[in-house]
């Protein structure tokens, strides 16, 4: 990929800050989300699992509170997540460095950072004895503000721009890549972020990669780490949050507060704050 608003670097990540981003890979629990709260399930007539276990850094966008979606879609939809590891605050200001040299005006927003990061585990999982693979994303447009980053650990991933056709008229690619193991890809400006969607078709097993991440019964040979843009005042603690909202996410963020000592906090605050 190398037209203008795209930039690939197959090797952005050293050795050595891959083997650290490794480690601390081990130190986090992802969980499983639905895609709808219990009460939303209800009306619609049944739930459904998203296809693969994710943590989300620096702020969490609980797929049950359907995302951040701006302008439209802002309140309560983004809540205070744990900093980034030492690894990847080093990452994101050399990728922020790079983007401000590629992306300007319009496609760059005055405040834009890397705010947040959803890791995304790419794997198959155990499923009455038999493995499922589920290594793939539908296509999608992501819409925070501003240049999308990702970095790539792992098998190699087919990652297609495509353009949706007409009526019944098939999807059509625009362009694609191959993401391989320690690359970044940037992509920003309308092009790429508003008229195309986005889609990981699949992933290699030709390496034979598996990362020890505390999923049970999932086994992942990629990651991904996609980095965007939230404004700060679009973030709110869990205590915060709506009542509704609060209650949709309760049990993800006990979940969480078993091996997150921020998320305990976040508990203990909420408990405070009721008290007051």
């Amino acid at each position: 990929m190398g037209e203008a608003g795209l930039h690939y670097d197959p090797s952005f990540v050293s050795d050595s800050d891959r083997a650290e981003i490794v480690r601390w890979l081990d130190s986090i629990q992802p969980i499983w989300e639905n895609r709808w709260s219990d009460r939303r399930a209800a009306a619609a007539g049944g739930q459904r699992r998203l296809l693969r276990p994710v943590y989300w850094l620096g702020s969490w966008q609980f797929a049950c509170l359907d995302y951040y979606r701006p302008p439209h879609r802002i309140a309560n939809a983004c809540v205070a997540a744990e900093p980034y590891p030492p690894v990847l605050t080093r990452l994101v200001a050399r990728i922020e460095t790079r983007a401000r040299a590629l992306y300007r005006g319009a496609d760059l927003p005055e405040r834009w950072h890397l705010s947040t990061c959803l890791v995304n585990l790419y794997g198959s999982r155990l499923e009455a004895g038999r493995r499922i693979d589920c290594a793939r994303v539908g296509e999608h447009r992501d819409f925070e503000p501003g240049p999308v980053a990702s970095l790539s650990l792992g098998e190699r991933a087919l990652f297609q721009f495509v353009k949706r056709g007409v009526a019944d008229a098939p999807t059509r690619v625009f362009a694609q890549q191959w993401l391989d193991d320690r690359s970044l890809q940037l992509f920003g400006g309308d092009t790429w972020k508003k008229r195309l969607l986005h889609r990981v078709l699949r992933v290699e097993r030709r390496a034979g990669t598996v990362f020890d991440v505390r999923v049970p019964e999932f086994q992942t040979r990629r990651v991904n780490l996609t980095f965007r843009y939230v404004p700060d005042e679009h973030v709110l603690p869990f205590a915060r949050l709506s009542r509704p909202a609060r209650e949709a996410v309760r049990g993800y963020v006990a979940e969480l507060a078993r091996g997150s000592a921020f998320f305990a906090r976040e508990l203990e605050s909420e408990a405070a704050a009721s008290r007051t």
